[in-house]
């Protein structure tokens, strides 16, 4: 009786050790790519009404789900006036097309260089905080900055959002563009994911062998 007991201890403990591996490894499959990136072209014939600015600028989003955070970085230059102003807009009817108000911070994003024609700028936000938003979008949107949290980055997943800078020659906006989800890199991607589950194998590896 005693000389089976042993070997029945042996079998069922390897089969909690898969069981836990495989949830870790579920786990870092799901966690994995967390960081949601958009990206804008900006130009004056993408405003609404499109204008003949001579102005160009790229823009990059990342959205952090789990920290709650937008990264936001903007380059722009040859605008025709003297910056005054940029944001995120949100969301419009139709993806890709229209105008809607600021979804961000007013007056402007804090930092962003003013008064000059070309520049670049890079903040990380925090979507926790009231301070982020709008004000009149944070009201909208359910009263808290979790809810206009939610709405934002909702509406930049649809498509639904742009980001333009204003000027002292185009007060409604002279360069914009929608952020669109920016395509990941095949080989970035499988390396990184690669790397991971390589290293939760080896841990698992161990784990088994520790309760053998």
């Amino acid at each position: 009786m005693n000389c089976h007991e042993p070997r029945r201890s042996v079998t069922a403990l390897p089969m909690k050790s898969k069981l836990l591996c495989a949830t870790a490894l579920l786990f870092a499959i799901h966690s994995h790519g967390q960081v949601l990136v958009y990206e804008a072209t900006l130009s004056g014939p993408a405003e609404s009404p499109p204008n003949v600015s001579p102005g160009i600028g790229s823009a990059t989003v990342a959205y952090d789900l789990g920290a709650h955070t937008l990264q936001v970085d903007i380059t722009f230059s040859g605008l025709a006036g003297t910056t005054t102003a940029s944001h995120i807009h949100g969301p419009t009817t139709v993806a890709g097309t229209g105008t809607a108000g600021v979804a961000t911070m007013t007056p402007t994003f804090v930092g962003f260089p003013l008064g000059t024609t070309s520049g670049t700028y890079s903040h990380l936000f925090d979507l926790t905080s009231p301070l982020s938003y709008n004000p009149s979008f944070v009201v909208a949107n359910g009263g808290t900055a979790a809810s206009a949290e939610a709405a934002l980055t909702s509406a930049m997943a649809a498509g639904e959002t742009y980001l333009n800078i204003n000027s002292n020659v185009f007060p409604s906006g002279e360069i914009r563009g929608f952020l669109t989800a920016a395509v990941p890199e095949p080989v970035s991607t499988t390396l990184a994911t690669a790397g991971a589950l390589g290293g939760l194998a080896l841990w698992c590896r161990k784990f088994r062998a520790g309760t053998r």
